[in-house]
């Protein structure tokens, strides 16, 4: 599929050496004005909300940039950087790493902090990310056998537990672009940097351990860091620089493939200590909403298996101009999958806020959750959005059901898409109304007295 080589997703998660079959290529909102719908897009200029949306896309990034464009006009960006770094993954495997720094001072942790910004608006996420101006240096995704003074400085950075004084000079000045994505949360302006400096580094002794640990395979260092309580967004943000892993097989990992492999690490890691513990012993349906996405969860007491479906609107960022929602989902038994999720890093970021819940729990369960988005949902903001969405999901009180098929209708109750189309799509739906299990056909011996 796209053309890619397919390689094992286990050791593309270990390593980083492509991306994956069958990801799912990232679209800023610059290719939709380019099609079709541009004249939708001239006829309305942000004014008549021609698209169907609550508010014009366009128009919002354009706020965004503006607020920090009179501090974009120079070379020499100063600010304190949550820290924050990012690794490209265009012209791979020479990509381009860098700070992300905005042009501020302060506790600008929350700029970078993904698992602070459930309840926030997306403007206010918008926000968050076109403050920070992004360096670009080309760099060999193997450097991290000899780093660079810069790769070095922003391994250090990564390791870092507070917002860090740092100093940037481009070549230029910044451009202001705002790119999107499904995968990552959006980032702002950028231009090729020229030098950086930082100082007053905090490291965050826990990944330093695990930086200076050249025997340990990646994604030990990565469950064993969870563990430890670090978050996952900084978890991802020093695998991406290539700081775990056995020493010889370290490399620099694009930041969109860092963020699904970890989720995928650690998710793994949960359900295989999951699937050692008794099954839960009722139907539960959790709901939730969250910036124009409805999600609902079902749990079947029922051996562990995952299926993740999502439905997306017409007048939405990925159905834009469809007449129905479209739906595109993804399944695992309890042997788990091999295959890339055609859906994206949201299926794994949904994976791990489960096994995280039942793990707590100490219970296994079959496990279906949904997910509509609505036109209100004007920008993806990334798989965070899922991950934080889905943990707060399964914080709510579930009700609670005899069968699957009153559980399912109150599931669907809260959902717009027809049942008939989440039945279409989903396997686990399908297989738990329609097949009879083999028990069924079974009866206890007669036990005769006397």
């Amino acid at each position: 599929m796209l053309g890619m080589r397919t390689i094992s997703w286990a050791d593309w998660i270990e390593h980083g050496t492509t991306q994956p079959s069958g990801l799912i290529r990232d679209r800023n909102y610059a290719d939709l004005v380019q099609n079709r719908s541009s004249k939708i897009c001239l006829a309305c200029r942000g004014s008549k909300m021609l698209c169907g949306k609550a508010k014009c896309p366009v128009v919002v990034r354009a706020e965004a940039l503006v607020k920090f464009q009179g501090l974009l006009d120079k070379e020499l960006i100063e600010g304190s950087t949550p820290p924050a770094v990012f690794v490209g993954r265009i012209g791979y495997p020479k990509v381009h790493i860098g700070p992300m720094i905005p042009p501020f001072y302060g506790n600008t942790e929350i700029l970078d902090t993904p698992e602070l910004w459930m309840g926030k608006t997306i403007e206010e996420v918008l926000d968050y990310r076109v403050s920070l101006i992004r360096g670009k240096s080309r760099s060999h995704i193997f450097e991290v056998q000899k780093p660079s003074k810069l790769l070095a400085t922003l391994q250090e950075l990564a390791m870092g537990s507070r917002p860090t004084q740092t100093e940037a000079v481009f070549t230029k000045k910044p451009r202001g672009v705002v790119l999107l994505s499904e995968d990552m949360q959006p980032f702002g302006p950028s231009a090729p940097l020229k030098s950086l400096t930082v100082s007053d580094i905090a490291v965050d002794r826990r990944i330093e351990r695990f930086f200076y640990d050249g025997d340990l395979k990646a994604s030990d260092a990565i469950f064993s860091l969870y563990k430890d309580g670090v978050l996952v967004t900084r978890i991802q943000r020093s695998f991406s620089l290539g700081m775990y892993g056995t020493t010889a097989r370290r490399r620099l990992v694009p930041t969109r493939w860092g963020i699904t492999s970890v989720d995928s690490t650690i998710a793994s890691r949960l359900v295989d200590e999951v699937k050692h513990m008794p099954t839960i012993d009722e139907y539960l349906v959790y709901t939730f909403e969250n910036i124009g996405n409805i999600y609902t969860a079902i749990l079947l007491p029922e051996k562990w298996c995952f299926e993740w479906i999502e439905a997306w609107f017409p007048k939405t960022f990925w159905n834009p101009h469809g007449s129905a929602p479209e739906l595109m989902g993804d399944f695992e038994p309890y042997e788990g999958r091999t295959a890339y999720a055609n859906v994206g890093g949201c299926y794994y970021s949904a994976k791990l806020a489960l096994a995280e819940k039942l793990k707590l729990e100490r219970r296994q369960a079959s496990s279906l959750i949904l997910r509509e988005i609505h036109p209100e949902y004007i920008l993806p903001v990334g798989v965070w959005n899922v991950r934080e969405s889905v943990r707060e999901l399964l914080k709510t009180k579930p009700a609670k059901f005899d069968t699957f098929e009153k559980a399912l209708s109150q599931a669907l109750s809260v959902m717009t898409t027809p049942r008939k189309s989440w039945v279409a799509e989903s396997k686990m739906i399908r297989g738990t109304l329609f097949q009879r299990k083999i028990s069924k056909y079974l009866t206890q011996p007669t036990v005769y007295a006397g």
